[in-house]
C-alpha cells in the first residue's frame, strides 16, 4: 500500500465532512470546500476519521491514493487553520499598498500593478516590503503567491524583486571589468 495514502485522517470536532457520491464537501470554522473525486478512489467515514481506499494494486491506482489523501487531508486543515504563503520585495522603491481588497505593487515600472484577490484569499501587509496571502485552499494559496511573484521574480545580479520568504536566490557576479580587470 501507499504509505501517505494508508494513513488516516483525523477529522476535528469543529469539521463537517459530507460524501455524496464522488462529490466531499469539508465545512469548519474558516469556511467550506468542495471537491470532485476520482471515480476509482473511495473515501469513507469511521468515527472521526477519514480512509482513502484504491481498488486495485496498480500504478494508476496507487498514484491516486496517496494524491486523494493528501487533497482531502489539506481541505481539513484548510477549514480549521488555513494555510498563508509569505512573500518579500527587496529593491530601492519596490513597495506594495493594499487599497480596499486589492493590492498595489511598485515594482521598478512606469506604472504600478493592481492585483485583486480571487474569492477566498485576502492579502495581508506586514510592513510595505512584507506580505502575505491567506486563504483556505492550498492550491489557490499557491497559485496567487506564485501569480505576485510573477510579477517581478528576483534576478540573480542583485536579487531585486519578489521572492518567498526564505527562498534562496542564486546570485552571479557582475561584469569582471568592474572589479579592475584589463584596461
Amino acid at each position: 500500500m501507499s504509505r501517505i495514502g494508508r494513513l488516516p485522517i483525523e477529522v476535528p470536532p469543529s469539521v463537517d465532512v459530507s460524501i455524496v457520491g464522488r462529490n466531499i464537501t469539508v465545512k469548519g470554522p474558516k469556511g467550506s470546500l468542495h471537491r470532485a473525486l476520482h471515480p476509482d478512489i473511495t473515501v469513507t467515514m469511521e468515527g472521526s476519521t477519514l480512509t482513502v481506499t484504491r481498488p486495485s494494486e496498480a500504478k494508476h491506482h496507487k498514484q491516486l491514493h496517496g494524491l486523494t489523501r493528501t487533497l482531502v487531508s489539506n481541505m481539513v486543515i484548510g477549514v480549521t487553520d488555513g494555510y498563508r504563503k509569505s512573500l518579500e520585495i527587496t529593491g530601492v522603491g519596490y513597495r506594495a499598498v493594499k487599497v480596499g481588497d486589492k493590492l498595489q505593487l511598485s515594482l521598478g515600472y512606469s506604472h504600478q500593478i493592481e492585483m485583486v484577490p480571487p474569492a477566498g484569499i485576502s492579502f495581508e501587509l506586514e510592513t510595505p516590503v512584507k506580505l502575505s496571502v491567506v486563504g483556505i485552499d492550498k492550491e489557490l494559496v499557491g497559485q496567487i503567491a506564485a501569480e505576485v511573484r510573477a510579477k517581478r521574480k528576483p534576478e540573480p545580479y542583485k536579487g531585486k524583486g519578489v521572492h518567498y520568504v526564505g527562498e534562496v536566490i542564486r546570485r552571479k557576479a557582475g561584469k569582471a571589468g568592474k572589479i579592475g580587470g584589463k584596461k
